[in-house]
């Protein structure tokens, strides 16, 4: 699945994913009106404001983006009908070409983490049938319960070609409590991402594995020193822009080949027509706006490689 996302990168010259993490502050108010209007002030209503959100954006910048990362939370708040959202926005970025990534972060038991596995990335079996729940092509995942937590998503990778990106460093500002501390003189998250690099080894896909990590464009100089131990693990990037990370903190997330990192950005993109930059767009706008931000992004961040 890694080399289908570097084809996708390739093919429209943008290491960068989009961050689908809607909620409704960000969906302008004349959405909001006619999906109360038809389903009232209920989940329904909210879900439905979502959809037509997300449905503007993807129409907007699916030739531009090689992937979309959906998170889960911004869709469970609203219930059943968040969640039929979200599978209905996985299908709608698949329809139209996109690799998706769930930001889920899940990690449990063994026989939990399988059954986190098999209806994110896999298939359930129901009878003489299997049924695919609903089928990211990657998920990220938390290794804190260590390998008996990882082995199951790591069975699906291989069975299904899938993926999963390990968080081994985040870009919030207190991840430094725990993920910073260190044991026999290493920190937390380098003993983790040599972890992720072994795990990785057995699932390779051309030159990189589909097992990739997760490190925040907000501490640079950790990247830096993680590129050099994970060199054949893709990394998701989060904290560009909103979090404070800049194009020139990404620089050593990337390997000389000017692949190996793939650059989120969620609210600089779906709520760019709130932004003084984009503000001529307008609520009308919105999506106009997301697109707009998508090929300014585009540019900041080739401009480093």
């Amino acid at each position: 699945m890694v080399k289908r996302l570097i084809e996708e990168i390739k093919k429209k010259n943008a290491p960068v994913v989009a961050g689908l993490d809607p909620v409704l502050g960000y969906v302008p108010e004349y959405i909001q009106k006619k999906a109360f209007k038809e389903h009232g002030e209920t989940l329904e209503g909210a879900a439905e404001a979502v959809w037509q959100f997300n449905k503007g954006i993807i129409d907007a910048i699916y030739d531009l983006v090689p992937a979309v990362k959906p998170q889960i939370a911004m869709y469970e708040q609203f219930g059943v009908p968040g969640i039929a959202v979200f599978k209905k926005t996985i299908d709608y970025c698949k329809e139209k070409g996109l690799v998706v990534i769930g930001d889920v972060k899940r990690g449990d038991i063994g026989s939990t983490s399988a059954a986190y596995a098999t209806g994110h990335l896999g298939s359930v079996k129901v009878g003489s049938t299997e049924c695919p729940a609903f089928n990211e092509d990657f998920i990220t995942v938390n290794p804190y319960l260590g390998s008996d937590g990882i082995n199951p998503f790591l069975d699906i990778c291989n069975k299904e070609n899938k993926g999963i990106f390990i968080l081994v460093k985040t870009s919030n500002p207190s991840s430094g409590e725990f993920q910073d501390k260190e044991f026999e003189g290493v920190p937390l998250y380098e003993l983790v991402a040599r972890k992720v690099a072994e795990w990785g080894t057995g699932c390779m896909d051309g030159s990189y594995s589909n097992v990739g990590c997760v490190i925040g464009a907000t501490y640079p100089g950790m990247g830096k020193a993680l590129r050099k131990i994970l060199p054949h693990n893709y990394i998701l990037v989060p904290g560009y822009g909103a979090q404070g990370g800049t194009a020139k903190d990404l620089k050593p997330y990337f390997n000389e080949d000017g692949l190996g990192a793939i650059v989120n950005s969620s609210r600089g993109i779906i709520a760019a027509y709130k932004q003084e930059k984009y503000q001529k767009y307008g609520e009308q706008g919105f999506a106009e706006a997301s697109r707009q931000a998508v090929i300014d992004m585009v540019k900041d961040i080739n401009s480093i490689l």
